[in-house]
């Protein structure tokens, strides 16, 4: 079974109208270090608002992909080996949205929307990740995980 899902968001278009305002700004104040200043940091902004238009879910062979982009500045590679669970999960406005730590624990790599799947991995860690569609995410990852030996027979 291979899984792959995008989710667009506009969040990317207020980033957009955000550097396109400080391009503006710049255009207009007349000091060259300012306006460089601002040119820099509008170019900054606009860069995010590429790398924050989706975000990808990708089924790699041996491992999940998770990707903002179209350009790919954001990208995180998760072994199956090292899944142990995945829940649908709702997430919070303290959750946010983004590449962050959680308030609920771990990381959250979110884009848009309350939806997403806590991935749980090995040595305690977790990884919430947003998506639009948890339900079939969910049953990809329950397809692909390795079950842990928690106990050694004797």
């Amino acid at each position: 079974m291979r899984y792959e899902h995008s989710q667009s968001a506009p969040m990317y278009l207020i980033l957009a109208a955000v550097a396109s305002s400080i391009w503006v700004a710049a255009w207009f104040i007349p000091q060259p270090v300012v306006q460089l200043s601002l040119a820099t940091s509008g170019g900054f902004v606009a860069i995010l608002a590429l790398a924050f238009r989706q975000l990808t879910v990708r089924d790699e062979g041996e491992e999940l992909l998770v990707s903002f982009g179209p350009l790919p500045l954001f990208r995180r590679r998760i072994p199956y080996c090292d899944i142990e669970r995945a829940e649908q999960a709702r997430s919070s406005w303290l959750d946010g949205w983004g590449i962050h730590m959680s308030p609920s624990g771990g990381w959250t790599w979110n884009l848009w929307g309350f939806d997403c799947v806590d991935v749980f991995l090995t040595r305690g860690r977790k990884m919430r990740l947003g998506t639009d569609d948890p339900v079939e995410l969910v049953a990809f990852l329950q397809t692909q995980i390795v079950p842990h030996d928690t106990e050694r027979e004797q």
